[in-house]
């Protein structure tokens, strides 16, 4: 499958209100738990043996070094560590890197082996509240593999801004980029409304939001943000609405079709905020 062809199908499966996961391990032994991202977010998985790991002076205790993959210099990022399972040194030898790709931020995390790939719908992903106890939370949802074991998924957006924190917004310059914007009288006085599934992207909201002294509410998911509106007694008085792609129970996908399918709705501007990248996705 070509890169255009594989873009295209990851992209009609958000439509559809699917996800493909990679699966993995982030060590071998056999009561560890299985961990997924979403193969849109992958490049490839390479064996560490075959890469030579570059030090960096003074790095953050989780940046493992560098490596050289085809002309990048790719940040190596300690998985495993973060999730308070250290590898030894053969466990590190037979470990391989997962590249990824972060809104056009290319990164590798250490991984013990990829398992396989799985489609699911996103109706079959769920966010228990146990994993929204406090801000560091570092599962945002899971699901199960066709055996019935559980699957985690991670909040691979707090692990950047842990670790790699100019792979994300810089919330502290958008007090300066707004000094001068006209906003809207309709924006202004409402309440905009914002589905986003990861604690960290929340909090980034939040900031931002409070810089811009703008009204606005956040829910966990698509599906409740849309059960939201249903109930709303004027959604057209809504300003705008800012939508994740990737969440558990509905997909933002789902969520721009069901607003742009609702003459009440329809109107309402809808900003995207997501890490997945690519430009046919941007397109969609």
């Amino acid at each position: 499958m070509s890169l255009l062809e594989h873009v295209d199908a990851s992209t009609n499966l958000a439509k559809n209100n699917e996800v493909q996961l990679l699966i993995f391990k982030v060590d071998a032994a056999v009561s560890s738990p299985y961990y997924a991202i979403n193969v849109f977010k992958t490049r490839e998985v390479v064996e560490s043996k075959h890469h030579h790991l570059t030090l960096i002076p003074a790095a953050h205790p989780l940046l493992e070094g560098t490596i050289v993959l085809r002309g990048l210099q790719i940040p190596i990022l300690n998985l495993p560590k973060w999730l308070n399972a250290e590898l030894g040194s053969e466990q590190k030898k037979a470990s391989n890197l997962l590249i990824c790709d972060f809104n056009g931020i290319i990164i590798g995390i250490r991984i013990m082996f990829a398992h396989r790939v799985i489609k699911k719908n996103w109706s079959e992903m769920h966010a228990p509240d146990s994993y929204r106890l406090g801000e560091d939370g570092l599962i945002i949802n899971d699901t199960r593999l066709d055996d019935g074991s559980l699957c985690l998924v991670l909040d691979y957006e707090k692990l950047l801004a842990d670790v790699v924190p100019q792979a994300m917004v810089n919330i502290q310059e958008s007090p300066d980029n707004i000094q001068n914007l006209i906003i809207p009288d309709k924006l202004r006085n409402g309440t905009v409304l914002i589905a986003e599934d990861s604690k960290t992207a929340q909090r980034h909201l939040r900031q931002i939001f409070a810089n811009a002294n703008l009204s606005y509410q956040i829910f966990n998911n698509g599906k409740e943000l849309i059960d939201y509106i249903s109930s709303h007694p004027n959604p057209s008085s809504i300003p705008a609405i800012i939508t994740d792609i990737e969440m558990p129970e509905m997909s933002g996908f789902t969520v721009v079709k069901k607003l742009k399918a609702n003459p009440e709705t329809k109107n309402i501007p809808i900003i995207v905020n997501s890490s997945m990248t690519g430009d046919n996705n941007k397109r969609e």
